[in-house]
């Protein structure tokens, strides 16, 4: 007998201990197997099934400038704004993540573990086809709704200033502060991404408190930028050159590398490290069928 056997707490029956077994979290390579079978499928979608969930991604991320923008307007000025109106950036991502939309910044993570766990030319040409049409669809989505947003008579002209504001906001970074921050984001949307899995009845709260933080570090996001800043650009505050170069450019770069080069890597390196069955075998043999059956291809 084992020394994790000799050790278990004496009077157990076999319904007791199959329970406590049960209520194990999964293991990181149990989590990595699910994620990298998740982007597994999202490099086999076609071209136009990604390109129109990309699109709607983008549109749907306006949703996170309207809520900011409709709080700014009607709470009273000062840091204590920034607390309550920070929720509202938490819309996008809700609206996207639960209606499983594609985001640039989700595949980051998703479709970069297939990539390390068989880094062939194949998989390679499959993960630049897959960001380059996920990312365009984003940002025609985002440019789109925030020509709606501007032009529509949709809102009073107290939000339509508060708009304004949000985005003047994040064009007061430089560019090391855009790449900085972008950094910090990406890596704490590979972060909620990573944790989803294993708490997926708690979906929402780590959507928010993830996006929530973001918001209130004023940390930069490609998507949700984009509909910020080109909101400026519609309304003749900014120029499309500082859209691309002073924000887009850097907040890519920084979003990629905290999402994929930092956190990707380390889990990936973590899992693989790790002795026992090699991560290919770890969705059918270590996962419950009952959780397997929520990760089959959309």
């Amino acid at each position: 007998m084992s020394d994790g056997q000799s050790e278990k707490t004496p009077g157990l029956s076999a319904d007791e201990e199959q329970e406590v077994s049960h209520s194990q979290p999964p293991r990181a390579a149990v989590l990595h197997e699910i994620i990298r079978y998740q982007g597994d499928q999202e490099l086999e979608r076609t071209l136009v099934a990604l390109w129109w969930s990309a699109l709607a991604a983008g549109l749907s991320m306006g949703l996170s400038l309207m809520a900011m923008g409709l709080f700014y307007a009607r709470l009273p000025e000062g840091d204590g704004a920034q607390v309550v109106a920070s929720i509202g950036y938490s819309a996008g991502f809700l609206a996207v993540i639960l209606a499983r939309q594609q985001l640039f910044t989700e595949n980051t993570l998703t479709a970069v573990l297939p990539v390390m766990t068989a880094p062939t030319l194949a998989n390679f040409g499959r993960l630049l086809r897959l960001w380059g049409v996920v990312l365009f669809g984003n940002l025609a989505g985002t440019l789109l709704v925030a020509w709606v947003m501007l032009e529509l008579p949709i809102f009073d002209s107290k939000t339509d200033v508060a708009f304004l504001e949000v985005g003047r906001k994040v064009m007061k970074n430089d560019i090391s502060q855009m790449f900085a921050k972008g950094i910090v984001s990406g890596w704490m949307i590979a972060t909620m991404v990573w944790m989803i899995p294993s708490m997926e009845h708690a979906k929402i709260w780590i959507i928010l408190m993830i996006t929530y933080l973001m918001a209130l570090g004023d940390f930069t996001h490609i998507v949700v930028g984009s509909v910020e800043v080109s909101y400026l650009v519609w309304a003749g505050d900014e120029t499309w050159s500082r859209f691309w170069l002073e924000f887009a450019l850097p907040t890519l770069t920084g979003n990629i590398i905290g999402g994929s080069f930092i956190f990707a890597l380390i889990s990936h390196a973590q899992v693989r490290s790790d002795s026992g069955k090699p991560p290919s075998r770890l969705l059918n043999d270590d996962q419950p069928q009952s959780a397997r059956s929520r990760h089959e291809p959309k």
